[in-house]
């Protein structure tokens, strides 16, 4: 059973990690590898959905910057998918090519283990960023009643993004702006979870941080950074030291990429054996 991850970069990833150790432990023959294609070339992502369809690959995790780009090369979205508007996972149904979509319930698993208070009583999220992998956070907080802010260096992306999630039939309403002091100096007092998905922070630029840096910190805030490597980015370690709760993306990587192993391989995923190999 051959399985990867393909995106731009993923030199970095620990993917690798947790899925060979999830099929040594579940006794099943195969291998995960990581497959680059650059985004200037499209025909890359298009020869890896082939070998999908001619069984050369059983099915691949999609990472930044295709979560988007590769919806016209599948056959098919899931509800979920189709919801979020981005694809992690991809597998082969009855001859039928399917986009698939995990991040959204492996990030909300990992934030009512790791902030069960917060998680308790929903208030108002900030999410910085406005790709594929916001647009799971997104779906996951708007549907566990919470109310989104979007900031993003790219101001048009995030409207277009708000606009997106307030036309849906839920009607939720999301306000999006500039990820600067000004736009964040009115919000944030009101704001009680903040989620990072942008690669700010991410090695090997550890030294950086998506926090505007003449911005003052709530004194009441949780932090989500769902960058996993390294384990603790400054965001994360600029919050601790300032008393406020924050985690990394090491628990959400986990938990999206057991729901993957389980679609993949009809599996039950080895999540102690997933956590080890890569803490």
């Amino acid at each position: 059973m051959r399985l990867g991850l393909t995106g731009w970069p993923v030199s970095h990833s620990l993917s690798p990690r947790l899925h060979n150790a999830a099929l040594r432990a579940v006794g099943l023959d195969g291998e995960y590898n990581l497959y680059p294609v650059d985004p200037s070339e499209p025909d890359g992502l298009l020869n890896l959905t082939q070998k999908i369809r001619s069984g050369e690959l059983a099915g691949l995790n999609v990472t930044i910057p295709h979560k988007q780009n590769i919806i016209p090369m599948v056959d098919e979205l899931t509800s979920t998918a189709k919801l979020i508007g981005a694809v992690n996972t991809i597998y082969l149904r009855n001859g039928r090519l399917i986009g698939d979509n995990t991040d959204a319930q492996g990030f909300l698993t990992d934030l009512h283990k790791k902030a069960p208070t917060v998680m308790s009583s929903p208030g108002t999220a900030m999410v910085f960023g406005a790709g594929g992998s916001a647009r799971a956070v997104i779906t996951a907080l708007l549907n566990s009643s919470w109310c989104v802010k979007i900031a993003a260096r790219d101001i048009q992306k995030a409207q277009n993004l708000a606009l997106y999630f307030s036309n849906q039939p839920s009607g939720k309403s999301v306000e999006a702006g500039f990820l600067d002091q000004q736009f964040m100096t009115s919000l944030m007092s009101s704001v009680n979870l903040l989620v990072n998905t942008t690669p700010i922070g991410m090695v090997p630029n550890i030294d950086q941080s998506p926090w505007p840096a003449d911005l003052p910190w709530p004194k009441s805030l949780m932090v989500y950074d769902l960058v996993y490597n390294p384990r603790k980015t400054k965001l994360v370690n600029d919050a601790i030291s300032l008393g406020l709760g924050a985690v990394g993306g090491l628990g959400m990587l986990v938990e999206q990429a057991a729901l993957a192993f389980e679609l993949w391989t009809g599996v039950e995923a080895p999540r102690e054996v997933m956590y080890s190999a890569v803490e």
